[in-house]
């Protein structure tokens, strides 16, 4: 039996977990779940998984969080703020945390877990992208194990040998990661009428279900871009020996390829319960619930190599993860609040990019040594997009 603590259990990452746990009562008890403003759904999902805390993120919504779990009949204990997101994601009862907050807001109690050795599912991918090396250093220290959830880092861990040394891609005979995606949504539409494309365009996804933000992430691949700063720190490679790969079809999720001309895929379809299922039983497989692959429907894999020109983030984000540590905390930092302002109708579809590049041009690199002054060079690369935004690109 393992206790699990569920962070941003209101994402659709968080509810598909609960899925998964729910299908298993005799191997998985819910230890605590945390959401931010979805109250109903988490007192909803705490009705049923019965965990010992829910925790609030925003303190100021903990009077309505109160009142809401007496209204649902929840017995658990609730709690609010970014220190009680650290606690339960480090007490001593929990097995296993779910990390999937999204944005810098998951750092703290991923980095928790971390330090407390837990075994960390790791679908936040701005912990690594933020604090690579002090993430990875912590890891080694606590003995915490580190299991992917991003569909794509889970295939490459299950591509991988199971002897797989961190970073030595020669003594396992690998030639290349190749990190799979599947161009999202605007991947053959013209480029001279990007300035034109809506909110509700550019949040809707040809082939996942995702929440707001990483969908428009996935419409500019900036997530492909994130996803490759993290595959470097979790496998140990150089950006050199990694390669993006377009595949509209989601079907492989990504791939390894070996020295002797072998590509060993994973393959499945796009259900995220796949990934967590495999990091929740590791080494073992359970039922996720997903529907198995049936060949007979699919008529074809395509691939294609990404075009710069039409995904400017994708560059930003490999040039970051070339510049160093400050370059990729800055990068995540400005996309956060490009996308957020795009939502919010401050700028344009293709203004996410610019903003992204006038941040990481107006800041000059320093080292970056410590949590502190990570979410130092955040903070600042925060205020200098907002600058930006205000001064150049609002509409």
């Amino acid at each position: 039996m393992q206790t699990v603590t569920v962070l941003g259990a209101t994402g659709s990452i968080g509810c598909n977990t609960l899925d998964v746990i729910n299908r298993h009562p005799e191997k998985y008890r819910v230890f605590a779940i945390s959401g931010h403003s979805q109250l109903e759904l988490l007192m909803e999902q705490a009705q049923k998984c019965a965990p010992r805390y829910v925790v609030i993120a925003d303190d100021a919504n903990y009077k309505l969080a109160c009142e809401l779990a007496s209204q649902y009949g929840v017995d658990a204990e609730i709690l609010a703020g970014a220190k009680a997101l650290e606690e339960v994601s480090s007490a001593p009862e929990v097995d296993a945390v779910m990390a999937a907050i999204v944005g810098a807001a998951g750092l703290l109690p991923t980095l928790a877990a971390v330090k407390a050795g837990k075994r960390v599912l790791l679908a936040n991918k701005e912990a690594l992208v933020m604090s690579g090396a002090l993430f990875i250093e912590a890891a080694n220290h606590s003995g915490a194990q580190i299991l992917p959830i991003d569909s794509e880092h889970n295939a490459i861990f299950q591509c991988l040998p199971h002897d797989y040394e961190y970073g030595n891609f020669t003594a396992s005979g690998i030639r290349k990661i190749l990190l799979t995606g599947s161009g999202g949504p605007f991947r053959e539409r013209p480029l001279d009428s990007f300035s034109s494309i809506a909110i509700d365009e550019a949040c809707t996804h040809p082939n996942w279900s995702m929440g707001r933000k990483i969908t428009i992430d996935s419409a500019t691949m900036m997530n492909k871009g994130l996803e490759f700063i993290e595959a470097c720190w979790l496998f140990g490679a150089s950006a050199s020996d990694i390669e993006v790969v377009i595949h509209p079809q989601s079907i492989i999720h990504s791939m390894v390829q070996y020295i002797d001309g072998s590509v060993i895929a994973q393959m499945g379809n796009p259900d995220m319960r796949t990934p967590i299922a495999y990091g929740l039983a590791h080494p073992e497989r359970i039922e996720a619930g997903v529907t198995p692959l049936d060949f007979s429907d699919i008529s074809n894999f395509s691939f294609q190599t990404p075009c710069f020109e039409r995904y400017p983030n994708l560059k930003l984000a490999i040039d970051a993860c070339n510049e160093g540590q400050c370059a990729t905390t800055r990068v995540n930092a400005s996309n956060e609040v490009a996308v957020e302002a795009f939502l919010a109708g401050k700028i344009q579809f293709c203004d996410i990019a610019k903003v992204n590049e006038a941040t990481l041009n107006a800041m000059p690199y320093v080292s970056v040594n410590s949590i502190a002054q990570i979410l130092e060079q955040d903070s600042l690369a925060r205020a200098k997009a907002n600058e930006i935004i205000r001064g150049k690109f609002q509409c």
